[in-house]
């Protein structure tokens, strides 16, 4: 058995629908479940119209036009017949104003946005799965909230494994010996049944939670790039691909910041065993790259960038010495408010930490530090992270920037700096 996932840009449109039906229909000789993302950019249209919700604006003309979005592909697929189908995107579609319209304040954004930003996931599983059975591949729709379980965490819900596991083994072997099984990424449901989402860009560790539960022989997930990259072809040149990588050093790299792979996608694989391929559905003969347990000499050093970054500093004014006292304070403060910090350094009297740019939660960590620390900040900066680094990359890295902070370790450089 294999599982495979879809993100969004694989099914964006009605001739990328196409080309993951011929891959799927290439791969059918042996049991396969199927994990799909929303459509193209459906998630940030869902967004959109919350946000218009929010601030008590029409979000009539939006929720029009992503309608009209998933209707032109169910027309271009052909299945403008398909009164089943027509009859599903219409009542989610209904689903999706009466969550909106509904909201109370009393259950929180967070629940709301759960709510609605999951029922994207659920119409592009209906429209691939239509899409299947039209193309002669008997496919079974599967509702991911019902075998998906979770806790009461809306938007970075933590999976109960348990049943989970029982709950999909249960469902999965009813249907997959006559079915190419369809199900959805992202999304999943706690004890009350209420709709839950696993974190932004969950639909890869929808496809390691089935792979695992099942005991799969392989996990793929299908992206617009030819495997992984050892840094953003969008941002460096002479980008090199890893045919091969340890399941430590992938883990590592989304723990960093590489987006290619969500970052709780590695664990259970690496845990269960289960090798993961990176491949290329746009270039599907070619191999990706394979993620497994494995030794692999010389790797080429991966570069991992993020933007939007802020440094603080939390300084003692009465030269006394920064001790764990103080870094306790600073670390519960910054968990209270749920950061995630990206580098830190202390001296003898500074304690600094680099995180994602949030004014917002910035000015409430400072606001509750304010009377223990002085505290700086310097917003606007990126940050670079090289893994298995030498200094020939090193030294073209830190051309024409300012460098805020620089950090070295045996295997790991990391620098802040100002562009």
């Amino acid at each position: 058995m294999k599982v495979f996932k879809f993100g969004g840009a694989s099914i964006k449109d009605s001739s990328a629908v196409r080309n993951m039906i011929q891959i799927i229909q290439a791969n059918q000789s042996e049991p396969l479940v199927v994990i799909v993302s929303a459509m193209g950019k459906t998630t940030n249209a869902i967004e959109g119209i919350l946000a218009l919700a929010m601030e008590g604006q029409d979000f009539s003309k939006e929720l029009v036009e992503l309608q009209k979005f998933h209707n032109n592909i169910v027309k271009e697929l052909s299945l403008s017949h398909d009164e089943i189908l027509t009859k599903e995107i219409g009542q989610t579609y209904e689903e999706l104003e009466n969550q909106i319209n509904s909201f109370s304040s009393s259950l929180g954004y967070d629940f709301l946005y759960d709510q609605a930003v999951s029922l994207g996931e659920i119409l592009s599983s209906r429209i691939v799965d239509a899409a299947l059975n039209h193309a002669g591949t008997q496919s079974f729709w599967m509702d991911a909230r019902k075998v998906v379980k979770t806790d009461n965490l809306h938007r970075a819900a933590k999976v109960d494994w348990g049943a989970t596991q029982n709950i999909i083994r249960s469902n999965v072997s009813q249907h997959i010996e006559d079915h190419i099984v369809v199900s959805q990424g992202f999304i999943g449901s706690n004890s009350n049944f209420d709709t839950t989402t696993l974190g932004r860009e969950g639909s890869d560790f929808t496809a390691a939670i089935f792979g695992t539960s099942l005991n799969a022989d392989s996990v793929t997930i299908w992206k617009d790039v030819p495997g992984v990259l050892n840094a953003d072809p969008k941002k460096f040149d002479n980008t090199k691909k890893y045919k091969q990588l340890p399941f430590k050093e992938a883990a590592e790299m989304t723990y960093y910041g590489a987006t290619v792979i969500h970052p709780k996608t590695i664990k259970p694989l690496a845990q269960a065993d289960i090798p993961l391929y990176v491949r290329s559905f746009e270039h599907p003969d070619e191999p990706g790259t394979l993620i497994n347990e494995c030794i692999i000499p010389n790797l080429a050093p991966a570069i991992i960038h993020k933007d939007r970054q802020t440094v603080i500093s939390f300084k003692i004014s009465d030269f006394s010495f920064i001790n764990e006292h103080h870094i306790s304070l600073i670390f519960e403060n910054i968990n209270r408010l749920n950061l995630t910090i990206n580098l830190m350094q202390n001296s003898a009297i500074s304690f600094t930490i680099c995180m994602d740019d949030n004014p917002a939660k910035r000015e409430m960590l400072m606001t509750s530090l304010k009377e223990n620390f002085s505290i700086y900040y310097n917003e606007g900066l990126e940050l670079i992270t090289v893994k298995n680094y030498n200094q020939k990359t090193i030294n073209e890295l830190m051309k024409d920037v300012e460098v805020i902070i620089e950090q070295r370790s045996r295997n790991n450089f990391q620098m802040v700096y100002k562009a």
